[in-house]
C-alpha cells in the first residue's frame, strides 16, 4: 500500500530505520501478523510457497510501500514471504501502532481500495498471460517487475519462469533469444535489462492469430 508523503512520515515516526542486505527475509509465510514495515529503500519480492514446496514470485514493490498491511488488518498469518532483492531500509511498526494510525489517519477506506486493486490487478494479470505466446509473455513480465538502478530484474530464471507462468527450458529459450538480440544479459541468478525500448516493442507485439 502506497500513502500520502504527509502520512507517510508520520508513519515512519512510530519506528527506527533498520538496514537489511539482499537476500534477507524481512516477513515469513505463516508468521503471525505481529506488524508491518515500511519499505523505506530498496526493492523487495513476494513470495508464496505450496503446500507442494513450489515458490511463486508474485510481486515485486519499491520503495513507499507498506508492507504486511492486509495480514495485519485482517488478523491472518502471513500469506507470503517477503525477501529484499537488493539492499533495503525498513521501518517496522508494531501492528497495535499501525491500527491506531490507520483509524486517526481515516484510512481504513483507502486500504479496501487498494487491497481491491491488487486483486483485481492481479486476476487481470494471470487472464492477459494466458492468451498472449512464450516471448510477450516473458517481455511483460519482466517489464512488470521491473528493474534496479542496475538495470537488474532482481529475480532468477526459474523465478522468472514460474511467474510467467512457463516451463523453465521455455523461459530459458526465450531468454537466450533476448540475450542473443542485445535485449538483456544473464549470469548465475541474474538478468539484466539492457534495451528497456526493445523490450516494450516485444510485449507490444502478438501475432495475428493469438
Amino acid at each position: 500500500m502506497n500513502v500520502t508523503d504527509e502520512s507517510w512520515q508520520r508513519l515512519l515516526k512510530l519506528a527506527t530505520a533498520r538496514s537489511c542486505p539482499s537476500g534477507s527475509t524481512l516477513l515469513r509465510q505463516g508468521d503471525p501478523p505481529t506488524h508491518v514495515l515500511a519499505l523505506a529503500t530498496g526493492r523487495v519480492k513476494i513470495v508464496r510457497s505450496s503446500a507442494e514446496g513450489d515458490d511463486l514470485v508474485l510481486a515485486v514493490r519499491g520503495p513507499g510501500e507498506i508492507l504486511g498491511d492486509y495480514s495485519v488488518l485482517g488478523q491472518d498469518d502471513r500469506s507470503a514471504t517477503v525477501i529484499a532483492i537488493e539492499p533495503c531500509t525498513t521501518y517496522a511498526i508494531p501492528a497495535d501502532r499501525f491500527l491506531a494510525f490507520v483509524r486517526t489517519s481515516g484510512l481504513e477506506a483507502d486500504l479496501l481500495r487498494h487491497a481491491m486493486a491488487r486483486i483485481r490487478e492481479s486476476e487481470a494479470w494471470r487472464a492477459e498471460l494466458a492468451a498472449l505466446p512464450a516471448r510477450t509473455r516473458l517481455a511483460r513480465t519482466l517489464l512488470r517487475f521491473g528493474a534496479g538502478p542496475s538495470g537488474a530484474i532482481g529475480l532468477d530464471q526459474t523465478e522468472i519462469a514460474g511467474a510467467t507462468g512457463l516451463a523453465r527450458s521455455t523461459a530459458a529459450g526465450e531468454l537466450a533469444y533476448l540475450r542473443e538480440h542485445g535485449i538483456v544479459t544473464t549470469a548465475r541468478r541474474r538478468v539484466v535489462i539492457t534495451d528497456p525500448d526493445a523490450l516494450r516493442h516485444l510485449a507490444r507485439s502478438i501475432p495475428p492469430n493469438v
